[in-house]
């Protein structure tokens, strides 16, 4: 019987482990009797802040004269994260935003590695809308910045009279898939890294339960599958790093107007 269930429970599409699912919810006799839902999304999102939150103030040195493991570590990566921030906009302004949204991301990913937990990186609610928002807010900063010379960004220096029209558009059409692009990029790779993982722990599931022989002979497969998860935390780390990279560059854009 405990075998059927697992069977049940591993032969589901490995996309299901994507969808927003309703937790619990209530009517609240407000404004009308206003439904309200907590989802895995809203859920994994809180835990996500409190992790962060948790995480820094574990690894606060208190002024102590040697630092922790923890602090060395968040030391490391905000010196990083500095490192980027001046080289590719040269105003530390921005590093307190930078700072944030790379571990936002960062720590989204790596809960998503945990068996049977739901990465909110995967929705496309939370990477586009979250690119889309940045995406406003560059352009809102290269207009409070430059005023009516902003939209000079989108016709190259140079270009003839006859072709401005259509230059414009183009370089209009480019401005605005960059949301799509770094939302999508990040959405993506994590749902392929995990989809992979899915497919592979579900085949091994089958393998190791078929018996002593085959269950030796899964160990090459096995450890191909652990070498994969080892990748996928990689990724984690570098889809962060490449999120806040491709952002800091919008943002050198838009003041600089490149």
């Amino acid at each position: 019987m405990f075998l059927n269930n697992l069977n049940n429970l591993f032969i589901n599409s490995p996309l299901e482990q994507f969808e927003v699912t309703n937790l619990f919810s209530f009517n609240a006799p407000l404004f009308g009797y206003i439904s309200l839902t907590l989802t895995n999304l809203a859920l994994y999102a809180i835990i996500i802040l409190f992790l962060t939150v948790g995480l820094h103030i574990y690894g606060n040195n208190d002024n102590k004269l040697l630092p922790s493991k923890w602090s060395i570590l968040f030391e490391s990566l905000f010196a990083s994260i500095n490192s980027i921030v001046r080289d590719q906009i040269g105003k530390e302004i921005y590093l307190p935003f930078i700072y944030s949204l790379f571990f936002f991301i960062l720590v989204a990913n790596l809960v998503g590695n945990i068996p049977y937990s739901f990465t909110i990186t995967t929705s496309v609610i939370v990477s586009i809308g979250l690119s889309f928002t940045i995406l406003i807010g560059v352009t809102i900063l290269g207009l409070s910045i430059h005023k009516i010379h902003f939209f000079s960004f989108f016709i190259p220096s140079g270009t003839p009279l006859a072709l401005v029209p259509l230059l414009v558009l183009i370089e209009l059409i480019s401005y605005l898939a960059r949301a799509f692009s770094l939302g999508i990029r990040l959405f993506a790779n994590m749902v392929a890294g995990h989809t992979l993982l899915k497919i592979l722990s579900t085949f091994l599931f089958k393998m190791f339960s078929g018996g002593i022989i085959i269950f030796v002979l899964t160990l090459l497969p096995f450890a191909l599958f652990l070498a994969i998860t080892g990748l996928e935390l990689a990724v984690s780390f570098i889809q962060a790093y490449v999120f806040v990279l491709l952002v800091c560059s919008y943002i050198k854009d838009a003041i600089e107007l490149h």
